[in-house]
């Protein structure tokens, strides 16, 4: 792991203004099965069990490797995104749920007997991802109401936001990640998103490496992607919304409408090795690791 400093958050930023904003990422994403059962993490053993948020699993992972010299045992995995971690939290399957979404009213309601406490570990930047094509072919911003046109399938041609004559297909996320949540609350606010499109030139997709994949090997597309992760791959586009591109600045201040904060949520205070896990991604030496992942740490964040 480099040592990156807030300046090489700066530097990631200021390519991500490029073209509309490049915004970018290398995240290779360390996902492991999970190997445990239910309750394995209370079973009288060190083994630590974390999932769920495919955009804070990078963390995670990194973190999980630097303190397996220190004697710690710590699985990650993605199954299900934010709200497939705090399922598994709330029925006693892991230690520690990955969120990219703050936790609901809904989600505590699901788990009564459950004493969730979330611990912010950092914030992320969630992109509407296009294709360079079709931004060098004109689309350098999108509206609100561009952007909901084109989620719902009302605009399918990309020559309607001032782009190439090319049809436009959607990716969009699944219900319950962390990402899904952030673009719906930009569009809609607090009022429930319409039924997806019945299209052809819609698919929902899981995770962030399929999202990106799908994007790079689809003429057209548009999903919603975390930022972190395109970094590295100039052939996708962070475009500015509102006239509001994703740099370092607009993240931090809030002034970029789709900032969303990155949690690792326990049942309870955390304790013990849990504790010592977490402690390590909040100490100066665990936040280098967001900016690597194109993320800003608590201090950028004013926490």
């Amino acid at each position: 792991m480099s040592t990156e400093s807030r300046s090489r958050a700066a530097r990631l930023t200021g390519r991500r203004v490029r073209q509309g904003a490049t915004v970018a990422s290398a995240s290779l994403l360390l996902s492991a099965a999970l190997t445990g059962c239910a309750g394995s993490g209370k079973a009288g053993t060190d083994a630590i069990q974390a999932s769920g948020s495919t955009t804070v699993a990078p963390v995670a992972s990194d973190a999980a490797e630097a303190l397996k010299a220190k004697g710690l045992n710590i699985t990650v995995a993605t199954q299900g995104g934010s709200a497939g971690g705090i399922s598994q939290l709330g029925t006693g399957q892991i230690n520690i749920a990955l969120s990219s979404k703050p936790l609901s009213e809904k989600d505590q309601k699901a788990y009564p007997d459950t004493d969730f406490v979330t611990t912010q570990i950092g914030a992320d930047a969630v992109g509407v991802i296009i294709t360079k094509e079709v931004a060098d072919g004109g689309v350098k911003g999108l509206t609100k109401a561009q952007v909901a046109g084109l989620f719902e399938g009302k605009i399918t041609n990309w020559k309607e936001v001032g782009g190439p004559d090319l049809q436009v297909f959607v990716y969009d996320k699944e219900p319950g990640r962390g990402t899904r949540e952030v673009l719906d609350k930009f569009i809609y606010g607090k009022g429930e998103p319409p039924a997806p499109p019945k299209s052809a030139n819609y698919a929902i997709v899981g995770g962030n490496l399929e999202t990106r994949n799908k994007l790079k090997s689809t003429r057209g597309s548009i999903a919603p992607l975390s930022t972190g992760f395109i970094d590295g791959h100039p052939e996708l586009v962070a475009v500015p919304l509102e006239g509001v591109a994703p740099t370092l600045a607009n993240v931090a201040s809030g002034k970029y409408p789709m900032t969303r904060p990155l949690f690792m949520i326990t049942n309870g205070k955390p304790k013990g090795t849990v504790k010592q896990y977490i402690d390590y991604i909040l100490s100066p030496e665990g936040q280098k690791l967001l900016p690597q992942h194109g993320y800003l740490t608590r201090e950028q964040m004013g926490l």
